[in-house]
């Protein structure tokens, strides 16, 4: 399984098209909220989304619950789960609803933690990125039982790669 996950793009479309480009050898593509552009817009055509705080078109979920090559994937902005303060209520939806791994976005700081099996992934921002100076995104890979977690620059350049085994 390999995706690509972005996040908090903030109206800039051609980002999106330009990370998407990339990355063409991904299963599938997730953003995370905050993309302020119009659900049907076509450069989110071909990518699971969500909505932000920032997002005004209704027809964005809240939340998406997907399977990719057997991993149960729960992505949603993180608003509604105060994600800027602990990820505990985020964790006990993931339990609920059997997630292998989490996706969010909302504070625009890039991270990663496998927490009693679960993976969470905050892709950073691409467009206004908190806590380093570098526009991120991520890219994540399973092999066997290990989880690769690498997060890039727009040009594609690594920030950081963490190797993860459950």
């Amino acid at each position: 399984m390999k995706i690509l996950v972005m996040s908090d793009t903030h109206g800039d479309a051609a980002k999106i098209q330009e990370v998407k480009k990339q990355n063409l050898d991904v299963d599938a593509i997730f953003h995370c909220g905050d993309s302020e552009l119009p659900f049907d817009a076509p450069e989110l055509k071909d990518v699971y989304k969500v909505r932000g705080n920032c997002d005004y078109d209704v027809n964005f979920p809240t939340e998406v619950i997907k399977e990719i090559n057997g991993e149960t994937i729960f992505m949603t902005h993180g608003h509604l789960f105060g994600v800027k303060s602990d990820l505990n209520a985020l964790s006990f939806r993931a339990r609920e609803v059997g997630a292998d791994v989490v996706l969010f976005g909302h504070s625009h700081i890039l991270g990663v933690e496998l927490v009693d099996g679960i993976l969470y992934v905050n892709p950073g921002s691409l467009l206004l990125p908190r806590g380093r100076k570098e526009k991120s995104y991520a890219i994540i890979e399973k092999t066997g039982n290990s989880w690769s977690v690498s997060f890039y620059t727009e040009e594609k350049q690594i920030i950081v790669e963490k190797n993860l085994v459950i």
